[in-house]
């Protein structure tokens, strides 16, 4: 690891946010509703039917240790964040293709 990526804090220190809190906390619903309906990426979605819709969980995550070539390593994280997860998703689709029950070839 290079130490010039490691930053220390002390216990207590935070970084200071760019939220005006005083701002948000004097909204009223009036204005979040006005906020909202003039919101121009909110118009696709105003008359979505949520009544159906599903909570997904997503699966639990285990962390390991694992040995993978250098190159193969190098190749997902060349795709940026979430190479992680692109991996992931290369094993969950070898797993389920191997999963899947043999069918018999009519000759």
């Amino acid at each position: 690891m290079k130490k010039e990526h490691i930053v220390t804090r002390q216990w207590g220190d935070r970084r200071k946010g760019k939220t005006d809190w005083a701002r948000f906390d004097a909204l009223t619903e009036k204005d979040i509703e006005t906020a909202i309906a003039n919101d121009p990426d909110w118009k696709e979605f105003e008359n979505i039917d949520w009544s159906k819709a599903v909570l997904v969980i997503p699966a639990k995550k285990k962390a390991i240790s694992i040995r993978i070539d250098e190159d193969v390593l190098d190749f997902f994280k060349s795709g940026g964040d979430g190479y992680q997860g692109r991996m992931n998703a290369v094993l969950r689709s070898y797993m389920l293709q191997k999963a899947k029950p043999k069918t018999k070839k009519r000759a």
